[in-house]
């Protein structure tokens, strides 16, 4: 299953059915799960740990040291999980000591052609990055979020679960959850409605979404007014919950 003209370090733990094609290189302290597919021209760099059946395609780079200049070789890892598809091109890094040390990829995302996962960034399940979208040091994406091609996000922001983010999009500020987003720079334009509808969320929790929308950015509320109103629909709305937890976390502030 690994290709002659392939590089496969000693150390390097790989499950009996990982597929390694021709010309890539898998480095010293790499840990690859059983169905992984790794094409050809691919460098992966430790220490970093792969799950199961991901799909990392040709001229990708995981598990590199990463760019930041305070970097001094220290050991930091990289983490990904299950059922991944890791497109041409991709970059992955490994965190830095500054941070936890290790940058943490989750399980049944997409990163499209060309995009860049930063040092220390943590990216949920079931995340779209589409072609060309680069997320810079310390960045938390969460489940479900989709960020169009040629979007770019600033180091330390947060992009909230269920996010919807458009094309060619700069964020300078966290994105709330559930909220789309749009522009240079990004601001808000309302619940993402069809992504929670094909997700199953019901008409009640949709609507009970949109009403929260208007208490954040429709009312002339401060952050702190708009947590307080919310606080009291939480127990009847539970879906509210992953949206009051991005904002009483955002470090930023809010894309308004």
């Amino acid at each position: 299953m690994i290709d002659s003209r392939a590089i496969v370090d000693p150390s390097a733990k790989l499950a009996d059915d990982v597929e390694v094609g021709p010309w890539s290189f898998i480095g010293a302290d790499v840990e690859i799960g059983a169905g992984t597919v790794i094409g050809p021209h691919v460098v992966i760099k430790g220490p970093t740990t792969i799950g199961r059946n991901n799909r990392i395609f040709q001229f990708s780079s995981v598990g590199e040291e990463c760019q930041d200049k305070k970097y001094a070789g220290e050991p930091t890892t990289l983490v990904i999980g299950d059922n991944n598809v890791i497109r041409e091109g991709v970059t992955i890094h490994r965190g830095t000591v500054q941070d936890s040390g290790t940058t943490i990829i989750g399980s049944d995302n997409l990163f499209m052609a060309n995009v860049h996962v930063a040092h220390d960034c943590i990216v949920g399940d079931h995340v779209i990055m589409a072609n060309n979208t680069a997320i810079a040091g310390h960045v938390h994406v969460g489940d479900w979020a989709i960020l169009g091609g040629f979007t770019a996000v600033h180091q330390f922001c947060k992009i909230g679960p269920h996010v919807m983010c458009g094309t060619c999009s700069v964020v300078l500020k966290d994105i709330p959850a559930y909220v789309m987003a749009n522009g240079n720079t990004a601001e808000p334009h309302g619940i993402n409605t069809e992504g929670l509808k094909r997700r199953g969320f019901s008409a009640d929790a949709i609507q009970a979404l949109k009403r929260a929308y208007k208490v954040i950015y429709r009312q002339n509320n401060t952050l702190t007014q708009a947590l307080d109103q919310l606080a009291d629909l939480v127990a009847d709305t539970p879906e509210l919950a992953p949206l009051i937890h991005s904002l009483e976390t955002s470090t930023r502030g809010i894309i308004r």
